[in-house]
């Protein structure tokens, strides 16, 4: 590792910080940037995103989807987690935390709504960012995408009956728009240019050509990252310094339920003797969140100003970090499991 992306975690420290100082500074500026938007999804944002993802699809083997079928334990350890446990232990702390441990710290009512922002980031595994943590533990290119794409295929079917049920509502509007806008920005149009540009590469000069053009890249996909959280912070940094302490309670659950969902994932995944380069984005991808979604939803449901649309935003400012800590653990101890990509036995 170079010795920037040693210190990356100094950097997202420092760019939380100016990210909410400027915020505070230049409020009618990062104003225009929140407003550049469709249903939901900032473009700002989007194309921050683009950048960090678009080079890890470049990488990405199509001749090779085909032998995903011989390594299918990554994928049931990413949807396992992902849809039989990830949603219903979401929902179990924060009952615990808004019902009980923090019971005399907040108003019933937006205990309430504070349990359902968090349900509903529970319910939405993470379709663009998880590219981004993939890329920094060198996980399989090919192999990550087949995991977003099967999420995406069930979360289309699945993220409204379970939101539903875990809200004990009878119907529950989903916003398609948001849903398919961010799944064709933050895959799609990348995947498309991805493919366009490593057939190019492949042409001009072979692999060597593709891996050289993804070293040069790799700077610019860290730099994308860094401002994304400058972003982020800026947009939201006025809710974090008005209100410490609900952010602070409803990051607690949220800090639990990242950390225990990867170790259930990856301890999964290194007794099942799955490849490095699979096992981490597999435990990756279930700690990680659709935060698009789960605000969407949030603000159609419950309205912009509610503590469930606050919950989620929180979900958005806890997971960079947290996500940046898991995978410095995971590139630290990768030594504990095979290499390569072999067939599952």
């Amino acid at each position: 590792m170079s010795l920037f992306e040693k210190y990356l975690s100094v950097w997202v420290a420092l760019c939380i910080a100016g990210g909410i100082a400027l915020g505070e500074l230049m409020p009618g500026l990062f104003a225009t940037l929140a407003s550049w938007q469709a249903a939901n999804v900032n473009f700002a944002v989007a194309i921050l995103i683009w950048a960090m993802v678009y080079p890890m699809m470049i990488g990405v083997d199509f001749a090779s989807l085909k032998r995903i079928g011989d390594r299918p334990k990554g994928l049931v350890v990413t949807l396992a987690v992902n849809w039989l446990i990830k949603p219903f232990t979401m929902a179990a702390l924060g009952v615990l935390f808004f019902k009980h441990v923090f019971a005399g710290l907040i108003p019933p009512a937006d205990a309430e709504s504070y349990i359902a922002g968090l349900i509903l980031l529970g319910a939405a595994p993470c379709t663009a960012m998880v590219f981004v943590w993939s890329q920094l533990t060198r996980g399989d290119p090919t192999y990550t995408l087949a995991q977003v794409s099967v999420n995406d295929a069930i979360m289309v079917f699945a993220f409204a009956p379970i939101v539903a049920f875990l809200l004990g509502v009878v119907e529950i509007a989903v916003p398609w728009e948001t849903l398919i806008l961010s799944v064709a920005l933050y895959v799609v149009i990348p995947l498309i240019a991805g493919a366009a540009t490593r057939t190019a590469l492949l042409r001009a000069g072979g692999e060597m050509s593709v891996a050289a053009f993804t070293a040069r890249l790799k700077p610019y996909s860290v730099i994308g990252l860094l401002a994304t959280v400058i972003l982020l912070f800026g947009f939201q940094g006025g809710v974090i310094l008005d209100r410490p302490l609900v952010i602070a309670l409803i990051a607690v659950p949220l800090l639990i339920q990242s950390y225990g969902v990867f170790a259930i994932a990856y301890a999964a995944a290194w007794g099942w003797r799955i490849p490095f380069n699979i096992a981490a984005p597999c435990a990756l991808i279930g700690t990680s969140n659709f935060f698009e979604l789960a605000v969407a939803v949030a603000i159609s449901l419950f309205g912009l100003n509610s503590g469930a649309a606050l919950a989620t935003v929180v979900g958005v400012l806890v997971e960079v970090p947290v996500m940046l800590s898991l995978v410095a653990f995971a590139n630290a101890t990768q030594r504990h499991f095979p290499t390569g990509g072999a067939p599952d036995r």
